[in-house]
């Protein structure tokens, strides 16, 4: 989805050939990227680490094949702008134009600002704020965790004369959260059979900043709710992964409130939470949840709902290159019903069968027997 929103400010106008998204594993530290001339035709040429891949495949120098540069003069003027530079033989990214993009002659400084995947793929612009810093203007996350991206940025700045041999180096991070939810339980009563989950209620339009480097969220947008979906399973004291074909969901980072089941049972005020899709039966199968009592129709089956929603508030605190793995423990409860559920806030299941038990205190029965001579 691509903001439309006007904006009063000079536009670099980024548009490139769409690359696949990535997702990666947990990895919070920066990736170094060194860049080097080619000293026969002095022609800027990179060799990075990180880049846009497919969601299931790990980012390695081995395997990454393109990225994009914009190159701005110390006065902000254009050097060149969203450059994709491809992988070659040798090694060595060139532009992927054929084009050569050579150093200035002098001690002219240049700024580059690499990322990866194309704009295209982010469906965002660059342009450059009052400050005259680039930035990627009003970046919507799909709803849709399958065309989420996983966007990596590196700066540096570099001139002929102290980089023409020895190269500039780049560092590639990640600036998207990555989540990834699971579920467990050892509960030896109770069965869980789990079909899918909700990331529900973050942030999902932001600006990023290439200098500074941060976020900045359009609070004024919705938020918005994720679903995922998996081969029905029933839990086990072995978490399994919910987030099914499409992989963990790639987030802007953020910070924010959790829901309060009690105080706003419909969620009136957006609050974070995660929500598992799950039937609860006996261990003789009989069926506590969907509540029997609701009697709910599927609209997909036209028959009473196997599967509903179990919820519970999160208060998210999610960082830039970090991996964030919810997992969700059964064995001791199930949670809240789902704000979206006709009966918002309400327990899954109530709280344990207790007894209160009152022996009274024995007490003298006084039967007398008159005894006679037969």
């Amino acid at each position: 989805m691509k903001n439309t929103t006007t904006m009063k400010k000079t536009l670099l106008i980024l548009s490139a050939t769409a690359l696949a998204v990535t997702g990666l594993t947990s990895c919070a530290d920066d990736e170094p990227v060194e860049g080097r001339m080619n000293s026969a035709n002095d022609e800027i040429t990179f060799r990075p680490a990180l880049g846009g891949l497919t969601r299931a495949t790990e980012t390695t120098n081995d395997n990454i094949s393109s990225i994009f540069v914009t190159s701005l003069m110390k006065d902000t003027t254009k050097y060149f702008s969203d450059v994709e530079f491809a992988k070659g033989a040798d090694g060595y990214f060139t532009a992927a134009d054929g084009g050569k993009y050579v150093w200035p002659g002098d001690t002219t400084t240049l700024k580059f600002y690499s990322y990866s995947p194309s704009l295209t793929a982010i469906g965002a612009d660059i342009v450059l704020n009052d400050k005259k810093e680039p930035e990627l203007l009003s970046y919507t996350t799909p709803e849709d965790i399958s065309e989420q991206v996983d966007f990596i940025t590196a700066n540096a700045t570099g001139n002929k004369n102290a980089n023409e041999d020895t190269g500039v180096e780049l560092t590639f991070s990640h600036r998207m959260a990555q989540i990834e939810v699971r579920a467990k339980s050892n509960d030896t009563h109770y069965v869980y059979k789990v079909a899918g989950a909700r990331i529900a209620r973050p942030e999902m339009t932001g600006t990023f900043n290439f200098v500074t480097n941060q976020w900045t969220l359009d609070d004024w947008h919705d938020t918005m709710i994720l679903t995922t979906s998996i081969t029905p399973t029933v839990l086990s004291g072995n978490a399994v992964s919910l987030m099914g074909k499409d992989g963990n969901a790639m987030l802007i980072p953020q910070k924010k409130f959790a829901w309060s089941p009690k105080d706003d049972p419909d969620n009136v005020a957006r609050g974070s939470y995660l929500s598992v899709l799950v039937n609860i039966t006996t261990e003789d199968g009989v069926q506590l949840y969907p509540f029997p009592s609701d009697k709910q129709i599927d609209p997909a089956t036209g028959k009473l709902r196997e599967y509903a929603w179990a919820s519970v508030p999160i208060a998210p605190n999610w960082e830039a290159g970090k991996k964030y793995i919810y997992t969700l423990d059964f064995t001791n409860g199930a949670g809240t019903v789902d704000p979206d559920d006709p009966t918002p806030g309400k327990p899954v299941l109530g709280k344990d069968i207790k007894f209160t038990v009152n022996v009274l205190n024995w007490s003298d029965a006084d039967n007398a027997i008159m005894v006679t001579n037969g």
